[in-house]
């Protein structure tokens, strides 16, 4: 027999997203990933009638086996539940988002055996780049994502969206004094980095290998002020162009694949690319390396020792 559904509701839906409101995660993928994880409690799936695909049965399938009652909804009330968002036909109301705290982020950084590498967000209000930061963080492995408890976007079907269901996967820590948190983390050997357009150093300048935290600020207004003065240190992206800046989204990922790639290089052959004395560049890329090997090549055909024993080799033969 096929998995038993809920009779259409004719009572008005009313879900609106807020504080302390039901919130929506919108959307086949993310809804599959919230299904997935451990730490989203999801209460109800909506389902627009009619629809089907791998993707829909995968939803049906992990909601049964979780105890999630899912709800088809013909075309118009399923308008009425979601009118202004993008939806694939699939939406799971959720509880309130679930918060870890900071410790629990340093105990996840224990628990893999690695260096700390938080990412922190400090008054980032726009959805679709907190997403976006959310997911980048998630794909680099980063322990956690820590975001002020005001002035900050809510965790809901827009972030959701953005972030491809990232946000059920990666512990996010709100606070409330981020300046105090800053602190709690130096004192617990943790290096505070702080993306700001105007800083002397480039991004590239500074050793990630080190237990680290990447600060990113608000769109419009940066780092605020007692932020930047909690940062140890202060990096910026080389602009080229006429636009003064990047992203949020976009400066974040960077950086924080400059971390991925600094402990990569020094996991994979024990070095430290940042106090070498030959360029970085000469260690992964395929042109320097190819160069080196060509230089190599001549120097060895060159060399009179060389020479000496090809002339022997061909007298023996």
């Amino acid at each position: 027999m096929g998995m038993e559904m809920e009779r259409e509701n004719t009572q008005p839906i009313e879900i609106q997203e807020g504080e302390g409101k039901p919130k929506l995660i919108a959307g086949r993928q993310p809804v599959i990933e919230a299904l997935k994880s451990q730490s989203v409690m999801i209460e109800k799936i909506y389902i627009l009638h009619g629809i089907r695909g791998s993707q829909i049965d995968k939803i049906r399938n992990l909601a049964r086996k979780k105890g999630v009652p899912v709800v088809d909804l013909n075309k118009q009330r399923f308008r009425e539940l979601a009118s202004d968002i993008a939806t694939q036909g699939v939406i799971a109301m959720i509880s309130e988002a679930k918060y870890i705290s900071v410790d629990d982020i340093l105990n996840i950084s224990k628990e893999r055996g690695e260096a700390p590498f938080i990412l922190i967000l400090d008054e980032i209000v726009d959805p679709q780049n907190f997403g976006a930061l959310v997911r980048t963080a998630e794909c680099a492995g980063v322990h956690g994502v820590i975001t002020t408890k005001h002035h900050t976007a809510i965790i809901n079907s827009t972030v959701a969206r953005a972030s491809a269901g990232a946000v059920a996967h990666i512990g996010i820590a709100k606070v409330t004094n981020l300046a105090q948190t800053l602190d709690e983390l130096k004192e617990k050997g943790i290096w505070i980095v702080g993306a700001d357009a105007n800083a002397a150093k480039y991004y590239y300048e500074v050793d990630y290998t080190m237990p680290v935290a990447i600060v990113i600020g608000n769109e419009g207004k940066g780092l605020r002020f007692l932020t930047k003065q909690k940062c140890d240190f202060l990096v910026k992206i080389p602009m080229y162009g006429k636009v003064e800046s990047l992203n949020a989204s976009v400066a974040g990922a960077l950086i924080m694949y400059e971390v991925v790639r600094a402990r990569e290089l020094r996991k994979k052959k024990n070095i430290n690319p940042y106090i070498l004395n030959e360029p970085i560049s000469e260690f992964f890329s395929p042109i320097a390396e190819q160069q080196k090997l060509i230089s190599e090549q001549i120097e060895k055909e060159e060399n009179p020792e060389t020479k000496k024993k090809k002339k022997t080799k061909k007298q023996q033969k």
